[in-house]
Parts: C-alpha cells; structure tokens; sequence
C-alpha cells in the first residue's frame, strides 16, 4: 500500500459553510479526512487526510481551485502569518513512499496550480530548489502584503511554479514535502505581546533556543492571551515536555504561566507516549508491551491482517443500504480498483520468479506499472461518480420556479454521465493491459490474472449501464449521440 499524508492550510476558520466546501473539495477527489481543525483567532483551517499518492495531488489540487474561488486575500485578516488562499500544502510520506516520492509529487502540484490557477508555488522543506526556501518562515516572510510588492521585483522572491506576481486574491502557495512534526501551541495567562516576543524568539532554533524547533507569538485578542506557536520539526530531538518546560521558564521571567496547550492537527502516537514517559518519570517502560491498544495491534486483536476483510464487509455494507450512494458507478470503480490489485499481484509474484525469461520483464513491468496508475485512477473515480449524483440531486432540489434549474439539472446529467464514462475507459485500459499480461504471467497465477480480467470487464459493463441511464434523460442530441459512440466503443473493446 502507498499512503500519504497531506495537510493544506488555508486561510479561512470563521465561515463554516466556506470550510465545509473545501473539505468536501478534498473529499471528492477519494482521500479519507483525519481532520479538520479551525481556529477563529487564526482565522485559519489545518486540514488533513490521507489517500493514495496521485489521489492527494488531485484533492489538493481541489483544495486550492476551492479556496482560490472563495476567499479574498485583501478581506482576510488573522493572528496567523499567511500569503495565501491556500497558504501551504505538505506531502508527508506514511506507507510505501519514501519523502523522495513526495518531493516530485509536489512538484507535480505546485506546476499544476501555478499553469492551471495562475497562483504563483513556491517549493519549499525537502523539496526546495533553493537552500534559503527549506525554512518555510523565509517563502512567507512578509506576507500576502509584502510579497505583493516584492513578487517580480525581487528575484529571490521569483516563484518556482506559475507566474512572477500574486493572484489578485488568492496570493500565493508554498507546496512542499516534509516529516511528520508537531504543531504544539502554549498559551500564557498574559497579554503582553513584548514578553511573547521574546519567550517565542528565546525559545525557536533561530533565536538560539531548542533544536529542530520554530516559534512564534500570537496574539489571542478575543482571550487576551499570548500563545506561544511552536512547530517541532523533529520531535525526538526537541519533545514537547523540553519545549513545555523551557517556554514555561522563560514565562516566568515576565512573571507569566502556562495557562493551557493545545495541538493542531495530527501528531504521532509516539510524541505523546514520549511526553509522558518524560513528565512521569517512568523507568524500564515499554510501550509496544504495556499500552493496551498497541499490544492488541500487535497479536492481531483489533484486526490486523484482517482489515481488509473489514474493509470489503464495510463496503457491501455501503452499497446494501438505502441511501442512494454509493451506487452502481462507484461499485464498477471498486471493481475497476479490485482488478488492477488482483493483477498487480499476479504480475508481480510472476516479475519475483527466478524462471523468469528476460524477454518478459519489460512487457511485464509495464502492465505492472500501468494496473497501478489505473487503480488509483479507479480510487478517484468511485469518490466522483457519488459526488455526481449529489450534484444533478442538488440541482433537481431548486425551486421550480428558479429560472436556472433547467439547465444546471442538464449540466448535472451530462456530468453524470461522463464519470462512468471515464470509468469505463479506465476499466477498458485496465483490461487491456492483463490481456497483455496473462499469457507472459506464472502459471501458478493464471486464475488471478484470468479472474483481474473478468473484474475489469465487469467494471466496464456496470459503468456503462450508468452512462445509459442517465443519456435518457439529456436534451442535447448531439452531446447524447457523441457519449453513446464513445461507449460503445468502449464496450466493443472490452468484448
């Protein structure tokens, strides 16, 4: 499995209705949200959720069109440092990809959303193309304000992606890839923001103070508070008792105390069993035996090798429902998805043997690597074919007097009709490639390739009974008639 983990930050966390789009932009592309996190002081949303590695760079894609639409940089005002819409997406790897991977998937981002939404991306931590962007301090310095003036004035101010002046009113992004850190927040029972000042500058590397550690004050207006916003790049290095601890000392200078803390976002599970192994003192502790839930990771209690069996039951359990969602179009994607896997890996048992005749491993290799792309093709396809049928329902729900519902209803079934169409085509692909695997795969795995195939036509028949039924119900004669060529050509290839 390759898993990855993104966390967009975009600068709204007071309008609900705008954060619930985004995320819903994130969610159509088929990632699974971890979190949503919303501070109204920040005025700022800490969004995070994991997917495979091309369905990431499309939700985060989705995410930037999204914030790009509804929020005015030149309106926005908040205690968080920002220089755009979207402000700033990591790639961070978490099974299967290494932060190499990431690297080029932001890459692939950040020239997405500078050629395809005109917003200048900056490259920044482990993919930087230059040394003073891996501080991402240094890409936001001065702001969406301040990098107004200085974009395409400035050379080192030049982005690496887009063009070399902000968006009107999405300013600009800083994409990149990076570990997993901790974003730990002190808040002081003081409003002074000269003694925060100096405890955040006192306590972040650059000021001398803990290792692998940023800092900055913030001023908790509504609560007449500082808070101390720390990021710990590398929490084994600098823990969250150590910056705990020294911010806690340093507050006593200026006769302040810790009044609380928070995290924002996800942090590892690992930070938090180090932190109360340091506050508790604890001796010859080991967490992989005496946390309960770890150990009953461990012998298999909580599922284990076994979690895809409960994946497929919550699946079927899905589909068996009465909600309209999901329905056929996502149940031919997940076919689509289940007959790459299933060829994936009778190609890559077969690419193992030592048998092997070298003749075949090039041909191999490229349906291994082509089922693999279309599988996460098939992941997002199966997250749009649902969102379709929520668009044409929320277009049919308008008043029938709304002068405009005639023809967004129209545009909703066109839609509607072409995910199951790009289904199709992709289960058609797919299909293509085990044929041309099967007869070069081991004959140990020839019932799976032979079974990945049946998957993949199936797919392909059950996406096209949802093209049908929506053509009957589109106007366009001509736009019908073009969908209805389009699949049965589809069909004939998959015969």
């Amino acid at each position: 499995m390759k898993l990855v983990e993104c966390v967009p930050n975009f600068s709204e966390g007071r309008d609900k209705v705008k954060v619930q789009k985004v995320v819903d932009a994130a969610k159509s592309a088929g990632v699974v949200i971890l979190d949503v996190e919303t501070d109204a002081d920040h005025h700022r949303c800490v969004l995070s959720f994991v997917g495979a590695p091309d369905a990431c760079v499309e939700a985060c894609f989705r995410v930037a069109e999204t914030a790009m639409r509804l929020i005015d940089l030149n309106l926005h005002k908040g205690a968080h440092p920002r220089m755009g819409a979207v402000d700033v997406i990591p790639f961070i790897p978490v099974a299967g990809v290494t932060i190499e991977d990431c690297v080029k998937l932001a890459e692939k981002l950040a020239a997405r959303i500078g050629n395809e939404l005109g917003i200048p991306a900056y490259l920044y931590d482990h993919a930087a193309r230059r040394p003073e962007r891996r501080d991402l301090a240094n890409v936001r310095k001065g702001q969406f304000e301040g990098l107004k003036e200085l974009i395409g004035r400035d050379e080192s101010r030049t982005p690496d992606f887009g063009p070399n002046a902000v968006h009107p009113t999405a300013g600009a992004v800083a994409v990149g890839a990076r570990r997993q850190i901790v974003n730990f927040n002190i808040n002081l029972d003081t409003h002074d923001m000269a003694a925060g000042k100096d405890i955040a500058k006192r306590v972040r590397a650059s000021g001398g103070g803990l290792p692998a550690v940023r800092g900055k004050e913030i001023d908790l207006a509504a609560r007449r508070q500082v808070q101390i916003s720390t990021v710990l790049t590398d929490y084994k290095t600098s823990s969250m008792a150590r910056v705990l601890a020294a911010t806690r000392a340093l507050a006593e200078e200026h006769k302040a105390k810790v009044k609380s803390t928070e995290i924002v976002g996800l942090l590892p599970r690992q930070a938090l069993v180090d932190f109360a192994i340091e506050t508790l003192q604890l001796e010859n502790f080991n967490p992989e035996v005496q946390i309960l839930e770890s150990r009953l990771e461990a012998v298999g209690a909580l599922g284990g090798g076994g979690d895809w069996m409960a994946a497929g039951r919550r699946v079927a359990e899905a589909m068996s429902n009465t909600d309209a969602t999901p329905g056929g179009g996502s149940a031919a994607a997940i076919a689509g998805a289940m007959g790459c896997g299933l060829g994936e890996m009778a190609v890559g048992i077969t690419l193992k043997s030592k048998k092997l005749e070298e003749g075949k491993r090039a041909p191999l290799l490229a349906a291994h690597k082509s089922l693999s792309e279309l599988r996460a093709a098939f992941d997002r396809l199966a997250a749009d074919d649902a969102a379709a049928f929520d668009q044409f329902m929320g277009a049919m729900s308008l008043p029938k007097d709304d002068a405009s519902r005639p023809m967004k209803m129209q545009a909703a079934l066109l839609h509607a009709a072409g995910v199951p169409l790009q289904t199709a085509q992709t289960a058609a692909k797919a299909l293509a490639a085990a044929r041309r695997a099967a007869p070069l795969a081991g004959a140990a795995v020839a019932s799976d390739i032979n079974c990945a195939a049946h998957l993949l036509k199936a797919a392909a028949l059950c996406a096209a009974e949802n093209v049908r039924i929506n053509l009957a119900g589109i106007k366009d004669a001509e736009a019908a008639k073009d969908l209805e060529n389009r699949l049965a050509e589809i069909v004939a290839a998959c015969a």
